[in-house]
């Protein structure tokens, strides 16, 4: 073998072991480190996912209550980042509900993100969907700066956290119920972490 081979071996090594360790740097938290393109990218063994910290907000719908995924400790936090005034949102939020509604019993909890909307556009769109689940108003997408390196741009897109709130799977586009629902039966499903 060539040194020039041998070098490009080790350069290919380098980018899949770099790649790999997107998820969480040496302090555990969740670095998005990109998707090669795309649009969905699972973690996986669970050992190796970047913990999320809490992300929280005002509520959409009860101004002045603060929700957050800490709320929600111990169980699954599926969180959807949408906008009234986005068209895939629109398209998406049937299938968001029967996920939703479909995974309660087993320790599911949903969670939206409403960025770059108006209070009022974002209540009527959830009124009028019969959205099942609490949303956090944040037109400036600010709640987001706790996914670092997240493109805070994509818009839908969806995040799954297990039961420790560490990054399973992120979906950056609009999702349907048939690929979203066996990924959150997967994570649900997964061992309960030692305390």
């Amino acid at each position: 073998m060539t040194v020039r081979a041998v070098l490009v071996l080790l350069a290919g090594l380098l980018l899949v072991a770099g790649c790999s360790l997107s998820s969480g740097p040496a302090d555990g938290a969740f670095v998005f480190g990109g998707t090669g393109g795309r649009t969905t990218v699972t973690y996986d063994p669970p050992a190796s996912r970047g913990v999320l910290p809490p992300v929280s907000g005002e509520s959409l719908l009860e101004p002045g209550r603060q929700l957050s995924t800490a709320d929600y400790r111990g169980q699954v936090v599926v969180l959807n980042v949408w906008g009234s005034w986005c068209g895939p949102c629109r398209a998406e939020a049937d299938a968001l509900d029967q996920v939703a509604l479909a995974s309660a019993p087993q320790g599911v909890q949903f969670l939206g993100i409403d960025v770059r909307d108006q209070r009022q556009a974002a209540a009527d769109f959830v009124r009028d969907r019969g959205v099942v689940y609490p949303s956090i108003y944040d037109p400036p997408g600010r709640s987001l700066l706790a996914l670092r390196g997240y493109p805070r741009n994509a818009v839908p897109s969806t995040i799954v956290l297990d039961r420790s709130h560490r990054v399973a799977a992120v979906f950056l586009t609009a999702v349907l119920a048939s690929d979203l629902q066996p990924v959150v039966d997967r994570v649900a499903a997964e061992p309960v972490p030692a305390s």
